[in-house]
């Protein structure tokens, strides 16, 4: 069985900046759980479909974002392949929501959740104007 971990929610004023992190626990992927994984973050607020944020390559750190992300949050990998982090800055009341992180099997930077494997159970978010 294998989890994923979100940390670092909270209740942020607008502006601030917030870290995400989202870590493997459980029955391991291997010595490096995100090595040969797509990592992605993903929000939902109340009454919306869930949205995609960002994602990441975990054996090269390529990434994409989404345009109303862009500029603003950025997606990255630790070295040693086990945490994922969502740095967040500039953050607006729009960004409110439940943010998830997700696991994939290979390689490809999917938008799509429906692509996604393994979820965390969630962290919330919530910026205050």
């Amino acid at each position: 069985q294998v989890h994923l971990v979100e940390s670092g929610g909270g209740l942020v004023q607008a502006g601030d900046s917030l870290r995400l992190a989202c870590a493997a626990s459980g029955q391991p992927f291997g010595s490096q759980p995100f090595g040969s994984k797509t990592v992605g973050w993903f929000r939902q607020a109340p009454g919306q479909n869930r949205e995609f944020v960002a994602a990441i390559r975990g054996s090269t750190g390529t990434t994409n974002h989404a345009d109303s992300v862009q500029g603003r949050f950025t997606i990255f990998i630790d070295n040693a392949k086990t945490t994922v982090y969502l740095q967040m800055n500039s953050l607006k009341v729009e960004d409110t929501a439940i943010y998830y992180c997700a696991a994939r099997s290979g390689e490809f930077l999917i938008v799509a959740a429906t692509a996604y494997d393994f979820w965390g159970q969630g962290t919330q978010v919530t910026v205050s104007s």
